[in-house]
């Protein structure tokens, strides 16, 4: 598979994964308010550390399953059924942005690197996610498990979440001031991404 497009698969992948405002993303937009664009974005570089550890640890697990295929039916059917709701959620549940708690300000840079590593060490959630994306990946023949194509895809995943946070630190003012219908149409737009994931696991399903 072409380096390049495993890349930007990763990186695609990463950025649907942290477009929904979140613990992550929210407070990288409020530190970068309250405390200036180089504290949001050294939060943000925190955040991307510990999310490559963990994409590195879900694409091994990925491998590791990928020489288990009756595992891999199992988690198929499970993540298809997360995904379905998910997509039913954003599409006809999720109509008003979520209210935000306040978050006390940091005092340096540096602590402010070590509280992203901090909360994105409690985030467990791109362990889950990056390992079913990776071997749905690697099931489409978009995606080999040999060293540096992993390294790729880390990389990808890593560059997907910093880009994703540094629109958040930069353009959360806007993003906040536009009407809730905004919210809305980016909500329609997750459920539609969530629900193409769905239907391409459920065609793995079936191909099995």
């Amino acid at each position: 598979m072409n380096l390049t497009i495993t890349f930007f698969l990763s990186m695609l992948i990463a950025l649907v994964g942290v477009i929904p405002p979140g613990l992550l993303n929210m407070t990288a937009a409020k530190i970068s308010i309250k405390e200036g664009y180089s504290r949001g974005l050294m939060f943000s570089i925190g955040v991307c550390v510990i999310v490559i550890i963990q994409t590195l640890i879900a694409v091994i697990f990925a491998r590791y399953l990928s020489m288990h295929p009756e595992i891999v039916q199992i988690l198929q059917r499970v993540a298809f059924v997360i995904f379905v709701l998910i997509t039913i959620y954003f599409l006809l549940l999720a109509k008003q942005e979520p209210k935000q708690k306040i978050e006390e300000p940091r005092k340096s840079k540096h602590s402010q690197f070590f509280y992203g590593m901090l909360l994105s060490i409690l985030n467990v959630f791109p362990i889950p996610y990056q390992a079913y994306m990776s071997i749905t990946l690697a099931s489409l023949g978009w995606l080999t498990f040999d060293n540096i194509s992993i390294g790729t895809y880390v990389a990808g995943a890593g560059t997907g979440t910093f880009v994703m946070l540094y629109m958040y630190v930069f353009f959360f003012k806007r993003i906040k001031s536009q009407k809730i219908k905004s919210q809305k149409n980016m909500n329609y737009i997750i459920g539609v991404i969530t629900g193409i994931i769905s239907i391409v696991t459920l065609f793995n399903i079936l191909k099995a």
